[in-house]
């Protein structure tokens, strides 16, 4: 069965973020994603978790001004002196509170820009030096809700993954952002799998929980499984109704891991 991670950036925010840790275990998770954990102190965050048993399986570089539209700053040339100090400071997160998987944005440029690859390219080299001992993660992100993003493509990250050749440099497969940039969800996780660091899941089109969209997400899961995927699936998905409420689908799943009940008859039955 896969391990889930709570993204407490979106889960729990009926809580003050401090607050979500606890909760967060305190609902079975033995796991959390943090998106951007930078407004507290690096030490704030490892108390936290250690005070709820949780593991950080996974954190974001700094992504630069967000409300100003940016997602990142790898991708961009003239931004590399500010670039170092978001992965110095992601790397100070990461060693303090033993997260060993970072996920670097690429940031807002145009794909077929040369310079902006070589310098997407020359980031991640920087990033996976920098990270010693922790997973490079980058991700695919759909245009629809990230317009101008450089990495829309997991076929150019697939690309890049393997031309760079870093052991430590994976792919972050979102199953949201796969299903609304290309679809073949199932086919490209056999595909993908040997580069995969994490997995994140959530609904399409609405971002809600998992069941809940066009995706038949059980059978995403079971895929998986199936593949012997041991990583995290991080739950990065907006609840639709309240974050407690919202756990139907994963309360199933953990009755079908402890021989409770037969998965499929719980699946649709507890999303209503």
């Amino acid at each position: 069965m896969p391990q889930f991670a709570a993204n407490i950036s979106l889960m729990f925010t009926e809580w003050p973020f401090l607050d979500r840790f606890a909760v967060a275990a305190e609902h079975g998770f033995q796991a959390v994603e943090v998106q951007f954990p930078y407004e507290y102190s690096a030490e704030t965050i490892a108390g936290r978790l250690e005070a709820a048993g949780l593991t950080l399986a996974l954190l974001n570089a700094p992504p630069g001004d967000l409300p100003a539209g940016e997602r990142g700053l790898a991708a961009l040339p003239d931004r590399f002196p500010e670039f170092r100090q978001q992965i110095a400071q992601a790397r100070l997160y990461a060693t303090v509170t033993g997260a060993r998987r970072v996920h670097v944005m690429a940031g807002v440029a145009d794909a077929a820009d040369g310079k902006a690859r070589e310098a997407f390219k020359n980031g991640l080299r920087h990033a996976v030096e920098t990270l010693v001992d922790i997973d490079v993660l980058i991700e695919p992100l759909n245009l629809r809700d990230n317009p101008g993003y450089f990495l829309a493509s997991f076929d150019l990250a697939a690309q890049i993954i393997a031309e760079l050749g870093l052991p430590r440099l994976k792919l972050q497969y979102d199953v949201y952002h796969r299903q609304i940039l290309h679809g073949d969800v199932l086919t490209s996780l056999e595909a993908l799998l040997p580069i995969v660091g994490h997995v994140q899941i959530a609904a399409v089109p609405g971002r809600h929980e998992p069941g809940t969209g066009e995706l038949d997400d059980e059978r995403v899961l079971r895929r998986l499984d199936a593949l012997g995927y041991q990583g995290y699936v991080g739950c990065e998905y907006r609840p639709a109704q309240g974050t407690v409420a919202g756990l139907a689908w994963l309360d199933a799943w953990r009755k079908a891991r402890d021989g409770d009940v037969a998965l499929k008859s719980t699946w649709r039955e507890r999303l209503g």
